[in-house]
C-alpha cells in the first residue's frame, strides 16, 4: 500500500481532497510515523506523517480531521504544539500518543480539550477505534457549528423589529405585551411573529424560543430555575 513519505514532512501537504477524513501523524519516530500510516490506510484512511510539531503548524492543519500527537518529542512537545491549536481556536480533535510513565502529561493535554490518549505500545484495533471516535466527533461538532452559522445568517436577515419580536417571544412576553412594549398593533407583532418563524424555518413557538436560546439572545434555563 503507498504510503505518504514521511522524510519530505517540512514540506507543505499537498492539497487535501477530503480534509475531513485525513488523520496527521506528528512523532519524531520515524519507524512508528510509517507504522501507523501503514496501519490507518490499510483500513481506509488518509494519512500524512510530520517528524515535529514546528512542521505540522507550518501545515494547513486545520484541514486535517484529527491528529495524532506524541507527547515527546525534540523541539516543541506536544503539549506545546495542543496549546498552539487551543490559542488558535483550531477545531481538531487531539489524540494524544504517550509513553510509559506519561500519564500525567495526557491527562494534563485532556484537561487542555484533547479528544482522548493513547498509550504505547498501541493496541491496533484500540487506535483504530479512537481515530474513527475523533473523526466522528468532529464531524458532528462541524454540523453543530454550520447550523449555527445558518441560523444566525437566517436571523440576520429579519428586520429589526421582527428580530425584537423573536426576544421578546423567548422572553414569555405574550403578543398583547408586546403590542404595548413596542407600541405596535397585537395584529402587525402576529404578522411580524409569523415572518419571523418562516425565515427562521420554526414550524412552532417552542422552536422559535429553541432557536432564540441558541442565538443566545435570552439566557437558557439552568436545573435549578
Amino acid at each position: 500500500m503507498h504510503r505518504h513519505d514521511t522524510k519530505s514532512a517540512t514540506s507543505t501537504p499537498p492539497p487535501l481532497t477530503s480534509p475531513s477524513t485525513v488523520i496527521a501523524v506528528v512523532d519524531d519516530d520515524q519507524a512508528l510515523r510509517d507504522s501507523l500510516v501503514w496501519l490507518l490506510e490499510s483500513v481506509g484512511l488518509a494519512t500524512y506523517a510530520f517528524a515535529d510539531g514546528e512542521a505540522f503548524l507550518a501545515a494547513e492543519y486545520c484541514e486535517f480531521g484529527a491528529v495524532l500527537l506524541d507527547v515527546r518529542m525534540p523541539g516543541m512537545s506536544g503539549l506545546q504544539v495542543q496549546q498552539q491549536l487551543v490559542d488558535h481556536h483550531a477545531a481538531l480533535p487531539v489524540i494524544m500518543m504517550t509513553g510509559h510513565g506519561d500519564v500525567p502529561m495526557a491527562v494534563a493535554a485532556l484537561k487542555n480539550g484533547a479528544f482522548d490518549f493513547i498509550e504505547k505500545p498501541f493496541n491496533h484495533q484500540q487506535l483504530i477505534d479512537v481515530v474513527q471516535q475523533a473523526l466522528g466527533s468532529a464531524y458532528a461538532q462541524r454540523r453543530v457549528f454550520q447550523q449555527q452559522r445558518l441560523l444566525q445568517a437566517r436571523y440576520q436577515s429579519l428586520r429589526p423589529k421582527e428580530q425584537r419580536i423573536v426576544a421578546h417571544v423567548a422572553e414569555g412576553m405574550t403578543s398583547k405585551e408586546i403590542a404595548e412594549h413596542m407600541q405596535i398593533s397585537g395584529k402587525t407583532v402576529e404578522v411580524y411573529r409569523l415572518r419571523a418563524m418562516k425565515a427562521m424555518g420554526a414550524a412552532n413557538l417552542a422552536e422559535l424560543v429553541r432557536q432564540a436560546v441558541a442565538l443566545e439572545l435570552v439566557p437558557a434555563l439552568t436545573a435549578d430555575e
